[in-house]
């Protein structure tokens, strides 16, 4: 793996030109993946605790909610400064100042003394994690040097170890220590990430005269990166209610909750894998090929999905849809960041700004039609929703041949 971090960030230093300044492309990177792994753990944080919380404050559905309301609005707050911020500061206030407020987060998680602290909690576990999603993406394709996709595709690798890896220690670690003190612990290690971060040299800023609030508010109108930033919009929408959805469909097919959990690792499983050989791949084979066959497997997976009453049928379809989900957010932003190289951290904010309103509205959707049609129809807008991002795709590759 290591190697591989080298190979694919390019080995060695590279001069910042503006300043004269050396940084290690492979460390670098290393520190984005860092990050990113960051990200998997705190995005899998709620789900992973919120049981204990509920118990241990007596909370009820409706406060339990709100929790889970708090996450993604910290989510959707850190995604609209993070691209400003880096290309005006650079990425070592970002990765060190989300990294921080991570670390308050969970502390304060672990010792909360009422409801509104929990919820500022976890509005802060948003934030520090949505900021650290999006600037580990732009660092990435920063310091990648030859193809954007695997570079971004490697990283996503890490976001998959950091969600698996969330529920499975607090699961072992709560046979012997109460929630608190795990959380706690977790957050007492971010000391390490945070220091190297601040120990590290990062890429020099990219406009050092004010906020690009301006060119940001002119990159609204440029049309291909609406259409990328609409392929992200569907894209985290169908991840989404795959991830919130899919164990109320199975229930409705009598599968139980248990294995409903399974067939969920299994897809967070080859995503990881998946990812991991699309950094290699894509250095091989045309970016726009490699999406066009994922979201086919999405298509595939959602059919298969649709017709099945049997775990092993459904564990074909989430191995699939893990599969199918490697490319979608590397290739895409792969894309942006070749394209507007000037102003990527901002351009990235844009995309992943659509990417999470649409995981929200399609969610939101999923749940309505499934209030008056029933959930079995779910499997259908899955697909309906890949088939919508082929022929976006088919639009952006059109226009990106004219550029």
């Amino acid at each position: 793996m290591i190697n591989q971090l080298q190979t694919t960030a390019g080995e060695g230093s590279s001069r910042d030109r503006s300043e004269g300044r050396t940084y290690h492309r492979g460390w670098v990177f290393g520190a984005a993946c860092t990050g990113m792994l960051l990200f998997g753990m705190a995005f899998l944080s709620l789900g992973t605790i919120s049981t204990f919380i509920q118990s241990h404050f007596g909370l009820s559905a409706v406060e339990a909610a709100s929790l889970a309301s708090s996450l993604p609005f910290g989510m959707l707050a850190g995604s609209v400064i993070f691209g400003p911020v880096a290309d005006r500061f650079g990425y070592k206030v970002l990765l060190a100042g989300a990294t921080l407020v991570l670390l308050v987060s969970l502390e304060a998680i672990a010792f909360a003394p009422s409801l509104l602290a929990l919820q500022l909690s976890f509005f802060g576990l948003g934030l520090g994690g949505g900021t650290l999603n999006g600037a580990t993406n732009a660092l990435a394709a920063d310091v990648t040097t030859d193809s954007k996709g695997a570079g971004l595709s490697l990283l996503g690798v890490f976001f998959g170890l950091g969600a698996l890896g969330m529920p499975a220690l607090i699961g072992w670690l709560t046979r012997i220590w109460d929630y608190r003190t795990i959380v706690a612990s977790i957050g007492f290690f971010l000391v390490l990430p945070l220091v190297g971060f601040l120990l590290l040299r990062f890429p020099e800023p990219k406009q050092r005269q004010g906020f690009p609030l301006r060119e940001g508010l002119v990159l609204l109108r440029h049309p291909l990166l609406l259409l990328l930033g609409a392929i992200l919009f569907f894209e985290s929408g169908v991840e989404g209610m795959v991830s919130n959805w899919t164990t109320t469909f199975l229930g409705s097919r009598d599968i139980a909750v248990e294995k409903a959990l399974m067939a969920l690792s299994l897809q967070i499983a080859a995503l990881v894998v998946t990812r991991l050989l699309l950094s290699r791949l894509l250095k091989r084979l045309p970016a726009a090929r490699v999406l066009y066959f994922g979201l086919a497997l999405i298509i595939t997976a959602s059919l298969i999905l649709f017709y099945a009453h049997s775990f092993t049928v459904v564990a074909v379809a989430m191995v699939l849809f893990g599969a199918g989900f490697a490319a979608g957010f590397p290739v895409v932003l792969g894309f942006v960041a070749e394209r507007y190289p000037t102003l990527s951290g901002t351009a990235f904010s844009i995309v992943i700004i659509m990417a999470l309103i649409g995981n929200t509205l399609l969610n939101y959707f999923t749940g309505t039609l499934s209030q008056y049609a029933g959930i079995g129809y779910f499997p259908l807008l899955l697909a309906g929703s890949a088939l919508t991002m082929v022929i976006l795709l088919r639009v952006v590759t059109r226009k990106m041949k004219q550029q």
